[in-house]
């Protein structure tokens, strides 16, 4: 009988070694590349296709959320018009395990030509990505968590954590304030609790006020009319 929990130990197992390994991987074009985010200025483009598309979206999201401007844009899109989106100063993270997607290769020369540096996360150094790339990033994984090693599973999990990196190394080498980080979640609890003052709950006009000496019936009314269920004595 096969043992589930066995199976899920050895899948989590798996991942985090893969994420120990990641640490012997953050080189020095890690650090070039922090530094050219940093110098920059511009917004961080995260670029992908398929399972590296939907960890580009999540990375996205950390980034915008803790002070770096930054959105996804879909490979196959920017292929039929989202490279209108690019503007001077930004840069170009693309994300392929096998550093040989054909839609991303497709998008190489017009983001040369519109004069961007080109970033890529893969497990290929020696693939045509990594090739044009002005920086690389080593996600290498020698085997995925699934047991046919096709599907997406422990490279997946390697390059969310290195774009978990990339956000709160930017975060800290920027300086980046809870009350910042509040600004951007206003409906969270966080933005809830630093950026909610008393006179945006408070209510202050109509506000329903009875006297000690006033009747019952006139406390009544005065509730009804002040629509609030309450009145203050």
């Amino acid at each position: 009988m096969i043992d589930s929990r066995e199976i899920a130990k050895s899948v989590l197992k798996s991942e985090s070694d893969a994420i120990i390994n990641l640490i012997n991987k953050i080189d020095d074009s890690y650090e070039k590349f922090i530094d050219l985010v940093l110098n920059r200025k511009g917004r961080l483009l995260i670029i992908g296709v398929g399972k590296s598309g939907h960890i580009g979206k999540k990375i996205a999201a950390t980034l915008a959320s803790t002070g770096q401007p930054s959105f996804f844009i879909h490979a196959t899109e920017a292929v039929h018009g989202d490279l209108g989106m690019l503007v001077e100063n930004d840069i170009c993270l693309m994300i392929s395990n096998s550093g040989n997607t054909k839609e991303l290769l497709a998008l190489i020369p017009a983001i040369k030509r519109i004069g961007l540096p080109i970033i890529t996360m893969t497990s290929n150094l020696k693939s045509k990505l990594a090739h044009y790339s002005d920086i690389v990033l080593n996600t290498d994984v020698k085997n995925e968590a699934c047991p046919f090693n096709l599907a997406p599973t422990t490279s997946t999990t390697v390059t969310l954590a290195l774009g978990d990196a990339i956000a709160i190394t930017l975060l800290k080498l920027r300086g980046f304030t809870k009350e910042q980080f509040a600004l951007y979640h206003p409906g969270g609890s966080l933005g809830k609790r630093l950026l909610t003052k008393v006179t945006d709950l408070m209510i202050s006009e109509n506000i329903p006020v009875s006297n000690e000496n006033d009747s019952f019936r006139e406390v009544l009314n005065t509730m009804t009319k002040g629509k609030q269920g309450i009145t203050i004595i």
